[in-house]
C-alpha cells in the first residue's frame, strides 16, 4: 500500500484508508472483520465522527488491541464546536472509541460558532495530548482563507471533502489551495455513495477497459484516479472483508498518464459551483 505524508504533520499514511459512515447499519461482526482486514492490508487511516451514531463504538471494538497501528480521525459537529463544547465532544468520542487520543480531529463543517473558539479548543486538546493534529471538513476556498488567517500556516492538517468521479468540484479551487499551503485533501464517499458509474455508461466502459488492462476492477481504477496527486487521499467505506480487500488493491495500482487523461475526459469536472457540494 502506497503511503504519503499527511499534510504538515509528518505522519505517513496510506493513500487509501477506511471510512465508517453508516457502518452501524451493517452486520457488526462483518464490519469489525472488514476494518481489521483493512489494517492487515495497510489501510490504517480510519475515519469516523460523532455524527455517525454507533460507528465510533464499532471502531473502538475494531481497534481494540491494535490502536498503535491506526491513524484515527474523528470529527466534531458544528453545533458542538464552541470552545468548551469541542473539548466535551472530543472526550465523548474518546470514550466511545476506548482510546486516549485521536491522531487527527476535524470540524465536520462550518456552523455558528466562531472558528477562533473551535481552533482554540483544538490547540488546547493538542497541548494535553488528546489529539495529535487537527483540521477541517467541507471547507471551500473562502472558508480555508479564513481558517488560515486565524490559525496560521502549517496548523491545518487536512480538509476532508466530497470527491468522486462524478463530483469533481474541489478541483477548481480547493485542491490548488490545499496544495499551496501543504494541507492534505481527504476524499469522502470516493465511490459515489451508492451511485458508482454503471458498466454500460460512457465512463463505466472507460473504467472497465482500463481495469481489464491492469487485471484490476473499475472501482480500483476510480480510486487510483482520485489519489493521483501527492496531496490526495481517499477513505472509502467497506462493510465486508471482500469489499475492503478490493479497495486496498487501488493502493498499489499504477496507471499511465494516458489512462488518467481518458478518465478525465470521461468524467468532466464541469463548471465551478457557487458552493461546495457535501453530503
Amino acid at each position: 500500500m502506497e503511503r504519503r505524508r499527511f499534510g504538515p504533520t509528518g505522519f505517513e499514511i496510506p493513500v487509501v484508508g477506511q471510512g465508517t459512515w453508516q457502518i452501524d447499519e451493517s452486520d457488526r461482526a462483518s464490519v469489525v472483520a472488514a476494518l481489521r482486514r483493512g489494517f492487515d492490508l495497510g489501510m490504517n487511516h480510519l475515519d469516523t465522527a460523532e455524527m455517525y451514531g454507533d460507528s465510533e463504538v464499532i471502531v473502538g471494538e475494531a481497534i481494540d488491541g491494535r490502536r498503535d497501528e491506526v491513524f484515527l480521525v474523528s470529527k466534531v459537529l458544528p453545533q458542538n464546536s464552541s470552545r468548551t463544547g469541542t473539548i466535551a465532544a472530543c472526550e465523548r468520542s474518546l470514550a466511545r472509541l476506548r482510546t486516549d487520543r485521536l491522531d487527527c480531529y476535524l470540524l465536520h463543517w462550518r456552523g455558528e460558532h466562531p472558528l477562533e473558539d473551535t481552533f482554540t479548543a483544538f490547540e488546547q486538546l493538542q497541548r494535553i495530548g488528546k489529539i495529535l493534529s487537527w483540521g477541517v471538513s467541507n471547507f471551500d476556498e473562502p472558508d480555508l482563507d479564513e481558517a488560515l488567517e486565524i490559525a496560521g500556516e502549517r496548523q491545518l492538517t487536512c480538509n476532508q471533502v466530497l470527491y468522486h468521479l462524478e463530483e469533481r468540484a474541489i478541483e477548481h479551487a480547493v485542491i490548488p489551495w490545499c496544495e499551496a499551503h501543504g494541507v492534505a485533501v481527504a476524499a469522502y464517499s470516493p465511490l459515489g455513495h451508492g451511485h458508482f458509474p454503471g458498466p454500460n455508461t460512457k465512463g463505466g466502459r472507460v473504467l472497465r477497459e482500463i481495469a481489464k488492462a491492469h487485471g484490476a476492477t473499475p472501482r480500483q481504477v476510480a480510486l487510483r484516479f482520485l489519489v493521483r496527486r501527492p496531496s490526495l487521499f481517499a477513505i472509502p467505506k467497506a462493510s465486508s472483508p471482500a469489499h475492503v480487500t478490493e479497495n486496498a488493491g487501488a493502493g498499489d495500482l499504477r496507471l499511465t498518464n494516458a489512462e488518467f487523461e481518458r478518465i478525465d475526459a470521461a468524467f468532466p469536472r464541469g463548471p465551478r459551483l457557487r458552493g461546495l457540494p457535501m453530503l
